[in-house]
């Protein structure tokens, strides 16, 4: 096993995927016995080796695993790699005296490690977010049958199975069939479709100077104008309105009625003029 291992371990999937494969499927499967023994030096005593040696033995298991999502657009080396770091985790996390095989527990972790990879990758923007989406991206992707989209009557049995409502699965359909565009389009599209890039549609104008200036100059213009109606009210206008409308902690009507000693209903119809008079005053000034 020694040379096996020292071949594999010069070895990166990325680097020779062929080569990677085959140093791999050299290095000798396990006994039971044998995995039971790394298994104790690892968790009792943190024997490194014992890792080492349960990880590689157990390489052939990810690349057969890997293989299985190749249909994603991935590249296998990429998909390999996640693996084995699922692999990692699952050994670390062993514990041989559940009597249960290293690869009967470590297939959560691979998987686990492979599915979030693609989901990161297969589109810029993620398909699947949530637990529950991410159910559903793998198990829609394994039950549609063609290419086109699903009819109702296979729509309705891909949701009973999976145990959703039908319009999440032809939610989930649709952003399977979706592909990603570019912000900007083509460098050499030609004037006739350049207009249907998203950066033509989606642009940000709040950065733009002239429209900051022109937004500038229309609140000092109008907050001027504010002034200069409350100005032409009479004190208690004014102090009804700042208390009402122009501070923090605004008072109520009953608080001004008390105030000024009137009622809260005579409150309201002082504010009300005050109020139209400044409309009026500010219409004729613009």
């Amino acid at each position: 096993m020694g040379t096996s291992l020292q071949l594999a371990d010069r070895l990166v999937p990325g680097a020779n995927l062929e080569a990677y494969v085959q140093a791999a499927a050299r290095i000798p499967v396990l006994t039971v016995e044998e995995e039971r023994e790394l298994g104790e030096r690892l968790y009792y005593d943190g024997d490194v080796d014992a890792a080492r040696s349960l990880v590689l033995s157990h390489l052939r298991f990810v690349i057969h695993i890997a293989r299985s999502y190749s249909g994603y657009g991935l590249a296998q080396a990429d998909l390999i790699q996640e693996g084995n770091v699922g692999l990692m985790k699952a050994v670390k996390r062993y514990n041989p005296e559940y009597g249960v095989r290293l690869v009967s527990f470590a297939v959560h972790w691979i998987k686990a490690e492979i599915h979030e990879f693609i989901l990161r990758n297969w589109r810029i923007v993620k398909v699947a977010t949530t637990k529950s989406q991410r159910k559903l991206f793998f198990n829609l992707r394994s039950q549609k049958k063609r290419l086109g989209w699903l009819s109702h009557d296979e729509l309705n049995a891909v949701a009973s199975d999976l145990g959703v409502e039908p319009k999440v699965v032809r939610e989930m359909e649709g952003r399977l069939a979706s592909h990603d565009t570019s912000f900007d389009g083509p460098m050499d599209d030609d004037d006739d479709n350049a207009y249907q890039a998203p950066a033509y549609y989606l642009e940000d104008h709040r950065s733009d100077p002239a429209r900051q200036l022109e937004q500038s100059d229309w609140t000092d213009d109008s907050n001027g104008r504010l002034m200069e109606a409350l100005t032409e009210l009479d004190e208690r206008s004014q102090d009804i309105l700042r208390e009402r409308w122009l501070t923090d902690s605004k008072s109520t009507l009953h608080e001004l009625a008390d105030k000024y000693g009137v009622s809260a209903e005579r409150i309201r119809q002082l504010e009300k003029n005050a109020m139209k008079k400044i409309r009026s005053r500010m219409t004729e000034a613009a």
